[in-house]
């Protein structure tokens, strides 16, 4: 019995392709085919439906898309692929929701702001212009946001680098804990704020009048947790190691700081300073109530009225013209290229100033 038990051929066990092991699953192009059915079932139950709205079709594919994803693929691979790709669809789904109304603000800017965007419009201001035609540009505003937001990142920068370094290097006890609690309330701080605080200070009690400087000053309030707060966690990731070399060879605190701390993270210092610039070019609150806007151009931001890039977006739209919509836009156009070009500025900064790895 023993030996007819022992003469049995061994059973093969199943080739790893062999169709045993197998998964079903879906072919690569389904996610493609299922967007694109979802796309024609949003449209046709718009359209049947009698909805006017493009954002309502697209909500109903979106739906669809979701749902009919998930439902293949329970029957097609089984609930716990199931489960993946419904997150999965989702995620997807909540970027599109989230670009569409971005792509379609540059688009529209774009498409509007390049009607009258060119050459004379930047080199020319709004000075001896008749605002119901076509005509003047945006020079003087643009000399005013530079010098504004100049301005603001001298006062600012220094002041939110010097608070960092010590907070991070320096901060112990209540001090710096109070520090950063008002380093934190700051950062919640509305616009107008800060302006209505330059305003109250600056011109009423002091009674200095309306400038770019005092622009530049309520911007700079704005911008100086942003750099505090950047900095201190760039300053954070530098290895204590570094820090401990330094002091151990006898170099003093400050000078380890000046030499061996600030140059290991001036990348992404560098980068926070530049992305605060960014977040400020824009504002437009405290420089309605400050700069109280001029038509001609003013080169000197500590006397005198001027103008701003965001204070023109608004002045023109105020007008209620076509040809001061124009305008508006243009100059919309330029302020957003402002905007980017700096944030492209500190990637670049940030990609060059990078620590390089070797193998």
């Amino acid at each position: 019995m023993s030996n007819a038990v022992m003469d049995k051929p061994p059973v093969a066990a199943p080739s790893p392709g062999s169709g045993a092991l197998k998964q079903p699953r879906l072919p690569r192009w389904a996610p493609i085919g299922m967007a694109v059915l979802s796309i024609a079932v949003g449209v046709g139950t718009g359209l049947a439906a009698g909805l006017a709205s493009r954002i309502q079709w697209g909500l109903i594919a979106a739906a669809f898309f979701v749902l009919a994803t998930y439902t293949l693929t329970t029957v097609v691979e089984g609930k716990r692929q199931a489960k993946d790709r419904l997150v999965t669809s989702l995620v997807w789904v909540s970027f599109l929701l989230a670009a569409l109304p971005l792509a379609s603000l540059a688009w529209e800017t774009v498409a509007r702001g390049v009607k009258v965007l060119d050459g004379y419009f930047l080199t020319h201001s709004m000075n001896g212009v008749i605002t119901l035609q076509p005509g003047g540009g945006i020079y003087h505003a643009l000399i005013g946001t530079l010098e504004q937001v100049a301005i603001a990142t001298l006062l600012a920068a220094p002041i939110g680098l010097l608070t960092a370094i010590y907070l991070v290097e320096y901060g112990r006890g209540r001090l710096a804990k109070a520090v950063t609690f008002f380093v934190d309330v700051m950062t919640g701080i509305p616009s107008i704020v800060a302006g209505l605080f330059i305003l109250s200070f600056w011109i009423i009690i002091l009674d200095f009048g309306y400038s770019g400087f005092a622009g530049a000053m309520a911007l700079a309030i704005l911008m100086m947790p942003i750099v505090v707060r950047s900095t201190e966690e760039m300053l954070k990731l530098v290895p204590n190691e570094l820090r401990e070399a330094s002091l151990a060879l006898g170099v003093p605190k400050w000078r380890t700081i000046l030499k061996v701390v600030l140059p290991t993270s001036i990348g992404g210092i560098t980068t926070g300073v530049m992305l605060a610039v960014a977040r400020i070019a824009g504002e437009s609150a405290p420089i309605l109530l400050l700069v109280f806007g001029s038509q001609s151009i003013n080169t000197n931001p500590f006397e005198g009225a001027q103008s701003s890039l965001p204070y023109y977006v608004y002045e023109q739209w105020q007008l209620g013209n076509e040809a001061s919509y124009d305008r508006a836009w243009a100059a919309a156009l330029v302020l957003i290229a402002f905007v980017m070009i700096l944030n492209l500025v500190a990637r670049g900064i940030a990609r060059w100033k990078a620590p390089k790895t070797g193998r």
